[in-house]
């Protein structure tokens, strides 16, 4: 890897059209599990893969589910309006009250199901719900031991959404964008090139200057000390006035934002979306046990980054291959930790929802800001990032 370089990823807000129709699918995906476990059904059984598209004053939902049957579109509907209402859209445009709702969900196929459900098809276990690959990485350059420019991407566009929801920052629209260009000397983050921010305003008065007067103080208090300097280089909305934003600015469609939901581009990707999809997609489920594990190694302090990569085949339970990159500066070499890993996690779609807890209503609260580089909460959310394999891999090893 090179020592001297300019990175630059980007992150959007939970409010970004996009962003609001991940969190819609990813609040149907929450739904089933809680209404399904309540009215006796095995968390094991729930199925879902909810597609929304938003525009103005429109949404539509597609897809297929499996659940109870007490699982009404009026629920549906429901859950969207609230997201719509928590996200802050009460505009002419985009209201989560007046909102035109189409939900077009359908039954799982039976052909996926056969291949899916446990002791069906082919193989005694549950077999992955589709083919593909996944990646999870990890490195030591902050703190959740995530790539330097997403990770304060995504900060920034949480202080501002803090500030426009619980301190009365009221100018503020939910439609924003960041990005941010991170200088590396001797391989290692010492400072922001370049930020840019594009917000969306309520106040149609306020120019370029008022928002960048607003926003700036939040953007000092997130990046690392020194990190801004007289040489960074600054465009906060260069475009002018950001009024309309959201669903009536642009139309967003669940799973388009796959970059800003991982690692900003620092390292590769497997193309599979997670939002709206239970964990029998190991899609999401699969990436998210990557994660876990290249976390984990980077915290044993095998290796200053990792990645890893795991394939799978619709139907089969253990994965098709595993890959692990150290760029040959680890501790320990690659084939031998690739050893580890099949030894301190069962990575079939079972074991991986078994060891992470994944068959719980956890999934609404990733759909902004990464699924990667968050703080493990109490009611399960995030358990991909805790760090309580190292033992078990310093201890194979």
């Amino acid at each position: 890897m090179r020592k001297h370089y300019e990175f630059t990823s980007e992150s959007v807000s939970e409010g970004h059209p996009d962003k609001v129709s991940d969190r819609i699918s990813d609040e149907i995906v929450d739904l089933f599990f809680k209404e399904s476990v309540k009215d006796g059904m095995s968390p094991w059984d729930v199925r879902v893969a909810a597609e929304t598209l938003t525009t103005t004053n429109k949404v539509v939902i597609a897809g297929e589910t499996r659940g109870s049957d007490k699982i009404t579109n009026a629920m549906i509907e429901d859950v969207t309006r609230a997201a719509i209402k928590d996200i802050g859209y009460e505009q002419a445009g985009f209201h989560w009250e007046n909102a035109d709702i189409d939900i077009l969900l359908h039954a799982q196929s039976v052909d996926i199901a056969q291949g899916v459900d446990d002791g069906t098809g082919l193989h005694a276990e549950e077999g992955a719900g589709d083919q593909g690959i996944m990646f999870g990485y990890a490195c030591s350059e902050t703190p959740d031991l995530m790539p330097a420019p997403v990770y304060y991407s995504h900060k920034i566009l949480e202080r501002l959404a803090k500030a426009r929801k619980l301190e009365g920052k009221t100018q503020l629209g939910p439609d924003s964008k960041s990005q941010v260009t991170v200088r590396y000397e001797d391989g290692k983050p010492v400072g922001a090139s370049a930020i840019v921010l594009s917000t969306q305003h309520l106040d149609a008065d306020m120019c370029s200057e008022d928002v960048a007067a607003l926003v700036k103080p939040y953007i000092y208090e997130e990046l690392p000390e020194g990190w801004i300097t007289d040489e960074t280089i600054w465009h906060i909305n260069p475009t002018g006035k950001f009024v309309i934003g959201g669903p009536d600015g642009d139309s967003g469609l669940t799973g388009r934002k796959i970059i800003v939901d991982t690692y900003g581009g620092a390292a590769p990707h497997g193309g599979g979306a997670f939002s709206g999809k239970d964990p029998t997609k190991v899609d999401r489920s699969a990436a998210y046990a990557a994660r876990y594990l290249a976390k984990n190694i980077v915290a044993a302090g095998i290796s200053d980054w990792v990645n890893i990569q795991l394939s799978y085949a619709i139907g089969v339970a253990n994965p098709t291959s595993i890959y692990v990159d150290m760029g040959g500066k680890g501790k320990v070499s690659e084939a031998e930790l690739e050893n580890v890993i099949r030894k301190v996690m069962d990575l079939t779609p079972r074991g991986i929802r078994e060891h992470l807890n994944l068959n719980t209503p956890i999934y609404a609260r990733t759909a902004a800001y990464g699924h990667f580089g968050r703080t493990p909460d109490n009611e399960g959310g995030f358990s991909w990032e805790k760090t309580d394999l190292v033992d078990a891999i310093k201890a194979v090893l």
